[in-house]
């Protein structure tokens, strides 16, 4: 086990900020994590995963624990369906393009949604009408006050809107070690109908779309409209989509017929947060080097040298404005470390 000191953790943060480890230590084993959870010599240990859904606001000091498990395997297979595991140090992407060189159905939707397996149950993360609850099975983590592994079913994990019991009530206790997915081998059931993937895929003249199609097309409308952060310093989706009830919608439209909403059920709407961000007039606006992005609203962008306290503050400006404009609360995504 090598533990560093005075580490940048630039490169490990799809924002680029320039924050520093304390101390650090990557982890490549289960039996690694659970003698470096022992280590009475740091009081205070920071679990890091893919670091795609983070905002760094200062150095952090910790020991900071690297997650970089690595390995995905059939579990279980019938005709039907596989289920696999997969090690929370797998790039998400990279695991969807696998699932679609073997045939199997289910997370073409999610493609190019950034950060490591090992975090998407804590967001429960989503795109394009499908969320990891769809195929989820369950997921082992590890309890950091004893190290012993724990089997969490889809129950437990009390999956919501990017919420899940990792974000609430077991926040902190566990790190996440794998997930189960169940994908099917055959007869994929397709979800087109969100956004604009039929769009996307009737101008490519694609009637009888296979999963490889779906995945091509989210890959093009992402790409459209979201920044590569390797380019430019970003967390993706910066706030959640509001979801307000039934007697709000009711104000909220009279006031804005022309505003695009989904409706979630038969008392709750859900309001695009990018449509209200981009009506208070932040859409590819910069304040220095800190900015929200020029074709998509949602996202917060770092030019270069942006701290991130200065993202967090411009993340307060665009809040309080939605709020100011439309009575509608909408919340970071993206976890605030302060």
């Amino acid at each position: 086990m090598k533990i560093q000191q005075q580490v940048s953790l630039k490169k490990y943060n799809s924002f680029g900020i320039d924050a520093k480890a304390a101390f650090f230590c990557e982890i490549n084993t289960i039996d690694t994590l659970a003698k470096a959870l022992q280590l009475t010599a740091y009081t205070t240990k920071f679990i890091l995963g893919g670091g795609s859904n983070m905002l760094l606001t200062q150095d952090i000091d910790a020991l900071v624990l690297y997650i970089n498990l690595k390995g995905k395997n059939i579990i279980a297979e019938t005709d039907d369906y596989v289920v696999i595991e997969v090690m929370a140090g797998e790039n998400w992407h990279d695991l969807v393009l696998w699932t679609l060189e073997n045939d199997f159905g289910g997370l073409e939707n999610m493609s190019l949604i950034p950060g490591n397996s090992g975090t998407s149950p804590i967001q429960n993360i989503g795109a394009y009408g499908v969320e990891l609850k769809d195929v989820f099975v369950s997921c082992e983590a590890m309890k950091i006050s004893n190290q012993k592994i724990k089997t969490f079913s889809k129950t437990k994990c009390a999956f919501g809107y990017r919420e899940s019991y990792f974000k609430n009530e077991g926040k902190g206790k566990y790190i996440i070690t794998s997930v189960a997915l169940k994908l099917t081998k055959k007869n994929h059931k397709l979800n087109t109908t969100y956004g604009s993937i039929d769009t996307e895929l009737a101008k490519n003249n694609i009637t009888n779309p296979t999963i490889k199609d779906v995945s091509n097309a989210v890959i093009a409308i992402r790409s459209s409209k979201l920044p590569d952060p390797k380019v430019l310093g970003n967390s993706g989706s910066f706030f959640k989509n509001p979801i307000i009830s039934e007697k709000e919608f009711s104000v909220f439209s009279k006031n804005n017929p022309d505003a695009p909403f989904y409706q979630v059920s038969n008392k709750e709407f859900k309001i695009p947060a990018g449509w209200l961000i981009e009506q208070c007039g932040f859409k590819g606006k910069r304040f220095g080097d800190a900015g929200v992005h020029k074709n998509q609203a949602l996202v917060l962008v770092n030019y270069g040298q942006a701290s991130g306290a200065e993202i967090l503050a411009l993340a307060h400006k665009i809040m309080a404005a939605v709020n100011e404009k439309f009575n509608i609360c909408i919340l970071p995504e993206v976890n605030i470390i302060k």
